[in-house]
């Protein structure tokens, strides 16, 4: 019990600290993450594309002078590639196609008593010393005597019919040993004062990404698709978070 209390205050204090950032976003739409660095490797152009840029209205044509002898090098563009993702890099066009349903009830009905007595009539003649030592005099016979009672209802249901029709693009973070693709996407759209975030992140193989350069969802394994948002809506939609605690800690 002695630290029970210390434990509570501490995740008060720490509660405390993430109230006070609300406060501090009062009024404020949530704000975006930072842009992760594209992963690009450094390539050269082909001799065709330099060219082009060139005409296009290079300053001199030492800007546009190529470092080797290779008509067509590898990237974008290139007359002999394929253009479908393959490198630490490219981007892959991925298409989610959700359609989720659920349902489910469930009733609980808890009830709990309990009690407890206890004392020590004698013990070798020092059952005497436990007046001296606890105030109030107190009955050796009769030192603990307690009880509780708890008693909780619940009743839920949960209903869903989720559906995630959309397109996003992702990046090549790695190439594994074996060919497959490493790969990430990530896309924010805020509105008004809600922030949807959408997060994809898994692995492909370059077999299955198709000729217009996508891939569906159901063809990414450890695929990790997370759909949700921060802001306004999503706080209302959350347990106080001294409700949350008082949920996590409390043993009856």
């Amino acid at each position: 019990m002695k630290y029970l209390l210390p434990t509570i205050l501490a995740a008060s204090m720490l509660s405390g600290c993430g109230a006070v950032g609300r406060l501090n976003n009062v009024g404020k739409p949530p704000r975006m993450s930072e842009a992760e660095t594209p992963v690009a490797p450094h390539i050269i152009p082909s001799i065709g594309n330099q060219a082009a840029a060139g005409r296009a209205g290079a300053s001199s044509p030492a800007e546009t002078a190529p470092t080797g002898a290779s008509l067509f090098r590898t990237g974008a563009g290139a007359f002999f590639r394929d253009q479908r993702a393959s490198r630490v890099g490219d981007i892959v066009t991925i298409r989610i196609n959700i359609a989720d349903s659920a349902s489910v009830d469930n009733s609980t009905t808890r009830t709990r008593t309990g009690s407890e007595t206890g004392g020590i009539a004698g013990l070798l003649g020092l059952e005497s010393q436990i007046g001296k030592i606890l105030p109030g005099n107190p009955d050796p016979g009769a030192l603990v005597d307690t009880s509780s009672a708890s008693s909780a209802i619940g009743t839920g249901r949960t209903s869903r019919n989720e559906q995630i029709n959309m397109t996003m693009a992702a990046s090549v973070v790695d190439v594994l040993p074996n060919g497959n693709l490493l790969i990430r996407g990530r896309q924010e759209v805020r509105v008004n004062y809600e922030l949807r975030e959408l997060i994809v992140t898994g692995t492909i193989r370059p077999e299955d990404i198709a000729r217009d350069n996508s891939i569906r969802h159901s063809q990414i394994a450890e695929a990790r698709i997370s759909y949700g948002g921060r802001g306004q809506l999503t706080d209302a939609q959350q347990a106080r978070w001294g409700q949350q605690i008082y949920d996590a800690l409390f043993p009856f």
